[in-house]
């Protein structure tokens, strides 16, 4: 067997984040950027959900307040009594594991370490962008898992109903769970 060189391998946190920002969008979200990063870190995925007071209410998947639909549930921040906005931004962490993963699908990767990383990368997102600094904001995580489409594949599985797959590049990407506010825990930027 040939060892191609690791330019040659899709990357599949990209195509993980992709499945991530089409369901959203496909949700009603306008995905302002990807992999936004400054000297504190990353955030995989920044969108905007623009919404009436109507909009606030908390249809869901089955009940499970933790796979909601993203533009169910609003923050614990609301915008300002002087906002006419009743927008909200959500910074989204995707992790994009295979079903063997040692990490419990990428959960405990999110550690208190990474979740200060993230806040304050928003909090420079926010700063570079002030327009957007009474709106009221979340935290979510994408879980998605990958497998790699063997040609030999015969057999039916059994699996948990997903959000959203895709095809891509030789592997299957199901978008398991989307977490909504899933940092649950004030971050101590100190």
């Amino acid at each position: 067997m040939a060892n191609f060189p690791p330019s040659h391998y899709p990357d599949i946190g990209v195509l993980g984040e992709d499945l991530v920002a089409q369901w959203l969008q496909s949700t009603g979200w306008v995905i302002l950027h990807r992999r936004f990063s400054c000297r504190w870190g990353e955030i995989d995925i920044i969108a905007q959900y623009d919404g009436g007071a109507g909009d606030k209410g908390t249809r869901g998947q089955g009940g499970n307040p933790s796979l909601l639909s993203p533009n169910s549930a609003w923050a614990e921040r609301p915008a300002t009594a002087n906002s006419t906005q009743h927008s909200l931004l959500a910074f989204v962490e995707v992790k994009t594991r295979s079903s063997g993963s040692w990490d419990a699908g990428g959960r405990s990767a999110i550690t208190p370490q990474k979740q200060a990383k993230i806040w304050r990368t928003a909090g420079i997102f926010l700063a570079q962008y002030p327009e957007k600094a009474d709106y009221s904001c979340r935290f979510d995580v994408a879980i998605v898992y990958s497998q790699r489409i063997s040609k030999n594949l015969t057999g039916v599985t059994a699996t948990q109903e997903a959000l959203a797959t895709s095809s891509v590049a030789g592997y299957k990407f199901k978008l398991q769970e989307y977490i909504l506010a899933a940092f649950d825990s004030l971050v101590d930027n100190g």
